[in-house]
């Protein structure tokens, strides 16, 4: 079954598209045009694997060649990334020194502004790959630690305790739905991923029309600190739980398909952009409900 995940969608080991006629996935060969979906050299009939060519040559088949996912390689990727993006934050966080004057916040907010459109872009490239790579995933991780880093520095430097608020409500959200989903056994359907990735779609345009719109000085306020941008960010941590839902998905169908381990990189990655989604939109909650005191 296909998947309507923006991350996984390019991806034919998240999408059935991998098998061979044994059932088993194929691999991507070294050459420009060995894929997915059809047998690539040296990884063909299973039967003709060798553990070597009888003259000491090279095996046919490695200890790489043969792992498959696991949901210990998704945790330890999602790890990795997680703890460079938490690097990159506290790194931009400590360098960028005291906010005590305007100019210093304006450098600071450039600074994210930038971090968030390497990070957007980056995003848009590991989305759309279909042999995933873990330096991209890993200088995404970097570009959104600069923009998380920034963003909160600011909105804590002017609401102190958002931060650690947000971070909080993250790990709730992500560990509740966790639990919700082994715990209730929640069965992902064709509609409710169509409607969830719609819906994704739909709040990501509006949100874009409105930062194009505030450059002409015509912003409705989907994106600020007013009443519509509350009900907004609710909204966004309500499709970001629903992400966490299609992502825990895939991975379990993943696992079962038993595709190749560096696919693990993919799923950290759909985590990742999840989960920083989710922190984005509670940091904002928090700062329009202080700023409102």
């Amino acid at each position: 079954m296909q998947s309507s995940n923006p991350v996984f969608a390019r991806s034919d080991a998240f999408n059935g598209r991998s098998a061979n006629v044994y059932g088993n996935p194929t691999y991507p060969g070294s050459g420009p045009h060995a894929g997915y979906g059809q047998p690539a050299p040296g990884y063909t009939d299973p039967s003709t694997w060798r553990t070597g060519d009888g003259r000491g040559g090279p095996s046919q088949q490695t200890d790489v060649d043969t792992r498959r996912i696991t949901i210990d390689s998704v945790v330890q990727k999602t790890a990795i990334t997680l703890v460079v993006l938490v690097v990159a934050a506290a790194a931009t966080w400590i360098l960028t020194g005291d906010l005590t004057y305007e100019e210093d916040a304006a450098r600071l907010s450039g600074l994210a502004i930038g971090g968030a459109l390497i990070g957007f872009v980056l995003a848009m490239v590991n989305s759309f790959k279909r042999v995933i790579s873990p330096a991209l995933v890993l200088a995404y991780a970097v570009a959104e630690g600069v923009f998380i880093g920034g963003i909160s520095k600011i909105l804590e430097t002017a609401y102190n305790g958002v931060v650690p608020g947000a971070v909080l409500g993250t790990v709730a959200a992500f560990a509740g739905t966790l639990t919700a989903y082994k715990v209730l056994d929640i069965k992902v359907t064709d509609k409710f991923r169509k409607g969830v990735v719609a819906a994704m779609f739909g709040f990501v345009a509006v949100s874009m029309l409105d930062l194009v719109l505030s450059f002409f000085g015509s912003s409705f306020g989907f994106n600020g600190f007013g009443t519509l941008g509350l009900i907004s960010s609710v909204v966004g941590v309500v499709l970001g739980v629903l992400m966490l839902i299609l992502d825990f998905d895939y991975v379990e169908r993943a696992i079962a398909a038993g595709v190749p381990e560096r696919e693990s990189w993919r799923a950290a990655f759909g985590l990742t952009v999840t989960i920083v989604w989710i922190y984005i939109e509670m940091l904002r909650i928090l700062a329009i409900l202080r700023s409102s005191d």
